[in-house]
């Protein structure tokens, strides 16, 4: 178990340096984090839950270990490396795992609407386009009582999610390293 840790340690690490920009962060998301986000989720109702750049896992393991036997769990993950990784690591039948952008739910998604959504990846530090893109598409694949639930290290994306969103509760997690904005997002009735 140890020497897992710290092989998903390593294998973060090593990423952070090759892509800081798609990271944001050189160590994953601490259990206090984690768990902030994830308190979040009604997850009696969540059936559909889609995570975007899972990265090694953190918050995968710990929603897969809340969510409903019946519930369904899609992670969105444009780094190869990280995909093999989630792929190897998590072997439960209600988990697919995705090599692509989120930009591009809507196409695995199909018909089906997502009950939650959680999102670390680093708005702040990608092209406007792309973030505009991602969270027209988020809105758009959400159910109308689901949730999107953001965390980032800055508040920058704040004015376009209030933008795109009808709600946006704020929290703080200080101790995660680095400290993190969580922000709880509801659709915009259409």
């Amino acid at each position: 178990m140890e020497r897992l840790r710290l092989n998903e340690l390593l294998l973060f690490a090593r990423n952070f340096l090759k892509h800081p920009r798609m990271l944001g962060s050189a160590i994953p998301s601490s259990r206090f984090l984690v768990d902030e986000v994830l308190d979040l989720v009604d997850w009696p109702r969540a059936r559909v839950i889609v995570e975007y750049g899972p990265g090694v896992g953190n918050f995968t393991a710990e929603i897969l270990r809340r969510m409903r036997p019946d519930a369904q769990l899609i992670l969105a993950e444009t780094n190869a490396d990280f995909v093999s990784f989630l792929r190897q690591s998590f072997r439960d039948p209600r988990l697919q795992v995705l090599h692509g952008s989120a930009a591009d739910a809507a196409h695995h998604l199909d018909d089906t609407k997502a009950d939650f959504i959680i999102s670390g990846i680093p708005f702040s530090t990608m092209p406007k386009e792309l973030r505009d893109s991602i969270l027209q598409t988020t809105h758009a694949v959400l159910d109308p009582e689901g949730a999107f639930l953001v965390y980032q290290f800055s508040t920058r994306v704040l004015p376009d999610l209030e933008r795109v969103f009808g709600r946006v509760d704020r929290a703080f997690e200080p101790l995660n390293i680095l400290p993190a904005h969580v922000f709880y997002c509801v659709p915009r009735a259409a």
